[in-house]
């Protein structure tokens, strides 16, 4: 991470062929910060101050229950903006934490409005992520219907192999080192079963789950499966 502020805001894509005031002035108010894995950037209910952009890893954006049970939201990646809602000036609605070592991009929000102003491509970029967001918030509120766990994770298999699936021989790698506790916050159930859930999958040749990793055989035939078509 030897690269100046500036040469990091002008290769992320959301800040891409922006005026050059613009760019000079979110570089002056920019600063870069490290997180190790697991390690929180902010929680719920804090104030925030500055935007903050992905450089290089992954981030959580997660909530805890009444009983204090993890439910992941999202998991989002490079070059992803990790807290939009703050423009509004109320504290944050949600926990952020490294998914794995990440560096960050942060910004002070004032200058952040004030460069979206400058520059209509940041404001409909900015507008862009949110929209992606709360499209994924309707796909989750839609699976929130009953519905039997094993479909749920079959579902959520097939969106993270159509995110960070990586082809190889044996089907879709999805390359995320991700446990079955980790599944099961993002499902918002048990450890348990989950893991008896991706047994089932593993025995019907839909999936195969070795060491954290996990292979989707056949993206269609597990469409079809939770699907029910």
């Amino acid at each position: 991470m030897e690269e100046s502020i500036k040469d990091f805001i002008q290769k992320l894509e959301l800040f891409k062929d922006l005026n050059k005031e613009c760019i000079e002035l979110l570089s002056s108010s920019s600063f870069k910060t490290k997180l190790k894995k697991g390690e929180i950037l902010f929680s719920e209910r804090d104030i925030v101050n500055s935007i903050y952009i992905i450089i290089e890893g992954k981030l959580t954006i997660f909530r805890l229950s009444e009983i204090g049970q993890k439910r992941v939201i999202y998991i989002l990646d490079k070059g992803q903006i990790m807290n939009e809602v703050i423009l509004d000036s109320m504290s944050a609605s949600a926990n952020c934490e490294a998914f794995e070592d990440s560096w960050i991009l942060g910004i002070d929000k004032e200058i952040f409005l004030k460069a979206m102003s400058m520059d209509f491509k940041l404001t409909q970029r900015v507008v862009h992520s949110m929209d992606k967001k709360i499209r994924r918030l309707y796909r989750q509120l839609k699976n929130t219907i009953p519905i039997k766990i094993d479909k749920k994770l079959a579902a959520k298999l097939w969106k993270l192999s159509k995110d960070y699936g990586v082809e190889i021989e044996e089907g879709i790698l999805i390359n995320l080192d991700i446990s079955i506790t980790y599944l099961a916050d993002m499902l918002g159930s048990t450890r348990e079963t989950v893991s008896k859930c991706l047994k089932s999958l593993n025995r019907q040749g839909l999936i195969e789950y070795k060491n954290k990793k996990i292979v989707v055989k056949d993206r269609e035939q597990l469409s079809v499966y939770f699907r029910g078509v």
